[in-house]
């Protein structure tokens, strides 16, 4: 936690600006006193320097994030500035940031949002890193490269983005009625006939989970909160009168029902329940090109963004199918508006601590570099991939005994994937 807030208060404090049209303001949400005495010193550091940077803590952490960003706009020197740049607390902006951004919204009073993209400093730490990075390097590259391009919709990712303050204000404030307020500000901006530039040239480093447990909770805070806000918006799109009707189309089908909630239950449900279940039933024929070559040719192409990770491809696919299983029950959460949908848990983020350790350790006499943090054997199981193994591991044996297909080499590997992820060692050092 301290090399991660140190090093981005220092990025942020860097940004090349007129320091007097510039206000740094760091929004503290910690509940340990510990940290806030840490973060408030370091703000403390700055300003010793000359730099403007105000500390900001709430009595409580209600509304989580959106309560944290409506609280900050709330400040009186706010009500001087045009535009407001978010970072969450891993993420490092370059110093020439603002110089390559704010001339978007300057020149083009349309604009609301510029979205930066995310660059991982630490996407070579492990196996689960890899992955991440080539899930939203397609994110980036496909979803997000293609909506900028054709005027179309596309999110806001929560961090890494400069919104124009009278945007936000025009479209209702930061709300906090689901764990995914930056989608719900950008799709309300959106109907109010706000447009969104996304620039995959300007990066910003930042760091993902290397934890299965972590990548788990925001995996599912990802797939519930889109769930729950499609259940809460569905009618005021419908409703809008301000957008054309194709748009309205697009944001409910192709945005939020195809990509946000059918796209996970889909894949589950064919891979790893469907698929199996029609072994055991030999009325039942699935066609070899259904099941494996379209699939495979659109996850192929899926993977464009990042070609270094390309042998990787198969296990990624693999990788996938067991998120799938979370995502598709965090969707279940959110639309039904479930216990957990209003769960919020702080994804655990090392910053540079690991690796440093590391080379310390590896240019002191060749000594062993010390791994990341252990953690008790029965802390790493997880019961719902262990019993998907199972069911997986059945099936594949039934296959092989009486199939026709071979289909029981996909499943004793699929049976793998979940067995590796229900004892956690997907993020095992590579």
């Amino acid at each position: 936690m301290e090399q991660v807030y140190k090093i981005s208060i220092g990025a942020a404090c860097g940004l090349s600006w007129p320091s007097d049209r510039l206000v740094i303001q760091v929004l503290d949400d910690s509940t340990d006193p510990a940290i806030k005495l840490m973060v408030e010193q370091e703000c403390q550091r700055w300003a010793s320097k000359g730099i403007n940077i105000t500390y900001q803590i709430r009595e409580n952490r209600t509304g989580y994030k959106a309560g944290a960003l409506k609280e900050g706009l709330k400040r009186s020197y706010v009500k001087h500035c045009e535009y407001v740049a978010i970072f969450d607390a891993d993420f490092r902006p370059e110093p020439d940031f603002l110089r390559r951004s704010i001339p978007f919204l300057v020149n083009n009073p349309d604009i609301a949002l510029v979205q930066a993209r995310w660059r991982f400093v630490n996407a070579d730490e492990c196996l689960l890193t890899r992955m991440q990075e080539m899930s939203l390097d397609y994110h980036f590259t496909v979803e997000q490269e293609v909506g900028s391009a054709t005027h179309a919709f596309f999110g806001f990712n929560g961090t890494a983005g400069i919104w124009r303050i009278a945007a936000i204000n025009e479209a209702g404030g930061w709300k906090d009625r689901t764990t995914v307020e930056d989608m719900d500000l950008a799709v309300r901006a959106s109907l109010r006939g706000w447009k969104f530039v996304y620039l995959g040239d300007l990066q910003v480093k930042s760091e993902l989970p290397s934890t299965f447990k972590a990548f788990r909770f925001q995996q599912h805070r990802w797939s519930c909160g889109p769930a729950n806000l499609f259940r809460k918006m569905v009618w005021e799109i419908i409703q809008n009168k301000k957008v054309k009707f194709w748009k309205k189309v697009y944001v409910i089908y192709s945005f939020f029902f195809v990509r946000k909630i059918i796209a996970h239950m889909v894949t589950f449900c064919f891979y790893c329940v469907v698929l199996p279940l029609t072994i055991l039933i030999p009325e039942v024929w699935v066609p070899i090109w259904g099941a494996v070559y379209i699939p495979s040719v659109i996850t192929i192409l899926n993977s464009v963004g990042t070609p270094r990770s390309i042998h990787l491809l198969f296990y990624w696919i693999l990788f996938e199918n067991v998120m799938s299983l979370h995502r598709t029950k965090a969707t279940f959460i959110g639309l039904l508006e479930a216990g957990r949908a209003n769960e919020w848990v702080v994804t655990e983020k090392l910053g540079d601590a690991v690796k440093k350790a590391a080379d310390a350790a590896k240019n002191k006499n060749n000594a062993k570099a010390p791994r990341k943090l252990k953690f008790k054997f029965t802390d790493r199981l997880n019961t719902l991939e262990l019993g998907f193994a199972a069911f997986l591991f059945l099936c594949g044996c039934y296959d092989f005994v009486h199939g026709k297909n071979n289909y029981f080499v996909y499943l004793f590997l699929q049976t793998i994937t979940f067995f590796i992820t229900g004892i956690g060692y997907v993020g095992t050092i590579i």
